[in-house]
């Protein structure tokens, strides 16, 4: 017997924390997608580039990673300089292995940020995107 009307949790934090462990495993650097725009974010603002920061979360570059079922944080240097950084989970975009570009883009769920929302990181967002209105990834250095 199934019910439709049950509502469910975000998927995001356990395939977020999934993807990290297989990236990992493989032997493989995590990185994520940060949507920087999205209320709560706590990143170093000056590597923010169109709205966006990609993040390594491979254990040699942070400290203390924990990827909660709300949240995403860890403590990193950036510039020498250290950082409490913060990230709503709907903030996070995508996880990838660096080496390879495995992983996954993550769309709109419910009691995500509408992305048609009119704020200005979107907008930025929504001009770099191909014809398709597919994201794209691109690997900031």
């Amino acid at each position: 017997m199934s019910d439709m009307s049950i509502a469910m949790t975000s998927s995001r934090p356990y395939l977020v924390r999934s993807l990290n462990e297989w990236i990992l495993d493989n032997d493989c650097t995590p990185y994520i997608v940060v949507d920087a725009g999205v209320q709560g974010v706590q990143v170093p603002t000056e590597h923010v580039a169109n709205g966006q920061i990609v993040l390594n979360i491979s254990p040699g570059a942070v400290r203390g990673l924990v990827i909660g079922n709300g949240a995403l944080e860890f403590s990193a240097r950036f510039g020498g300089v250290p950082m409490q950084v913060f990230i709503p989970l709907q903030a996070v975009m995508a996880i990838y292995a660096k080496e390879n570009g495995e992983g996954m883009v993550f769309g709109s769920e419910p009691g995500s940020p509408d992305p048609e929302g009119n704020d200005d990181a979107g907008q930025s967002r929504r001009a770099n995107e191909r014809p398709s209105g597919r994201p794209t990834l691109k690997v900031v250095k």
